[in-house]
Formats: C-alpha cells, structure tokens, sequence
C-alpha cells in the first residue's frame, strides 16, 4: 500500500480502495478502507458482514463528499434539501438508486454490533484450518496464506495455492465427491470477456494467472461447525497426489 501511494502521488493519481474482502482489517496498524481517497465495501452474502446484497462507499475526501450525496440521491440535490440549504430539490447530475431498505440496514446493523463475537468465529475456523493442515501443506508442496507481522486480516476466507492447476482441478473433483464444495478464485480480470472488450491493448499478467490456475478456496463460513470442518479436512488428506505438471510460482 505505501509502493502504491508513493507511486498515486509521483503521478498526481487518486487511490480507490477495493476493499470488499478486508472490512476491519489493518495495513500497519490503519485499517483498510481508509488509505486512499474512496474505498468501496461489499455487504454481499458472501461476505463477513453481510444484507444479502449491496455495499458502502467509504469518503476520506470531504471534497467528494457532497457528489457522492447527489449520486446516491438518484442524481438530486435532495439532501441538501433536508438540510435547509435549498428551497426545492432537483436533479442537477447522474445517480441512481443505490439506498437499502431499512429493514436490511436493521439487518446489518445488528451484525455490526456482534462484530467481535463474528470476528472472533472466523478467526478460529481460519486458525483450526491453518494449524491443521500445516503438516499436510508441507509434505505435499501446498501454500497456504501467510499474513505479514505488521498485518491484521479479515479472516474473509482460507484458501491454498496448489503446485499445479491441473491438479487443483483433480483435488475440486475429490472433494465434490466427498460433498465439500470448494471453489477456485477468479478468473483474471483481464482474460474475462469485458476486460477483452474494454482494455485499451492486450494484457500479459503471468503470475496473475499462474496464482489464478492453482488457488482453491475451502468451505468458509460463520457458522461453519468443527465436525463440518474436521470433514474438510479429513478429505484433503484423503487426497491422493499423483503425479501432476508443476507450474512455476
């Protein structure tokens, strides 16, 4: 983050963060979101906190502040109509209509306030995951995350990067099997049939697809019991590793 806004700043460029998967987490003791100039957070269901759909956008720049207003007002000046600045509102830029219903804020809102009984959750499935298949990961040449000292994740999801992409796809297949739903990551951005569209020239991101080809993320969730885990596990180590083609990390 600091290579990131050494380089925004060089160039007179604003940072945005995405910081969809790291709510409350913490880059050198700042939490994320708080970095650059907008970050954007996700409250899809997927996420640790969660209404089912939608987000926030995070303003750390007061000069942006009374646009986004405008833009979450459906393109109106209609907040500064309730604060008495003007007589009637109008539309006076693009927006649209992003508000959640009161009831998903209610919703989330109470997640929010048991934040550290959720936090707490997940930091002990990720911890269970990592201190259980440490051994195994070693013995079989399989990476698991590693979170620098001066870091504080999110505990949004516990993944492994195989040696192989094809034999990523094979242990998929075997944990299908076992009814374990595990699930590679994304496809890069830049191979997806927009990013083809809308690049301005052909990408080349080689570790970016090289990371993409062998990640596989595990069963994550809040309410993920330690017999569902103890299954997840039990069945990783099942897995037979033949002999696949090892790609270059």
């Amino acid at each position: 983050m600091n290579s990131i806004l050494a380089i925004a700043a060089r160039h007179g460029v604003e940072v945005v963060e995405d910081n969809a998967h790291a709510l409350f987490s913490r880059y050198q003791g700042a939490y994320t979101g708080t970095f650059g100039c907008l970050a954007t957070q996700s409250f899809h269901e997927t996420k640790n906190f969660t209404c089912g759909e939608g987000g926030a956008l995070v303003i750390n720049d007061r000069n942006l502040l009374e646009r986004a207003l405008v833009i979450r007002e459906k393109g109106t000046n209609r907040s500064r109509f309730f604060r008495g600045q003007v007589d009637k509102y109008t539309w006076v830029d693009l927006g649209s209509s992003y508000l959640p219903s009161d009831l998903l804020a209610a919703f989330l809102l109470a997640q929010f306030e048991a934040k550290e009984e959720i936090q707490q959750k997940r930091k002990q499935i990720w911890n269970r995951y990592h201190e259980a298949l440490a051994d195994w990961a070693e013995s079989h040449g399989v990476q698991l995350p590693v979170i620098p000292a001066d870091c504080e994740q999110a505990y949004h999801m516990f993944y492994m990067l195989l040696p192989a992409a094809d034999q990523r796809d094979s242990l998929i297949s075997h944990l299908k099997a076992e009814s374990i739903l595990s699930v590679f990551h994304y496809t890069p951005l830049h191979l997806s049939e927009a990013g083809r569209r809308f690049a301005a020239r052909a990408s080349h991101c080689p570790v970016t697809e090289d990371i993409s080809d062998r990640l596989l993320r595990l069963p994550f969730f809040n309410d993920l019991s330690r017999g569902e885990q103890d299954h997840v596990t039990t069945a990783l180590m099942r897995f037979r590793f033949r002999s696949f083609t090892r790609q270059a990390s």
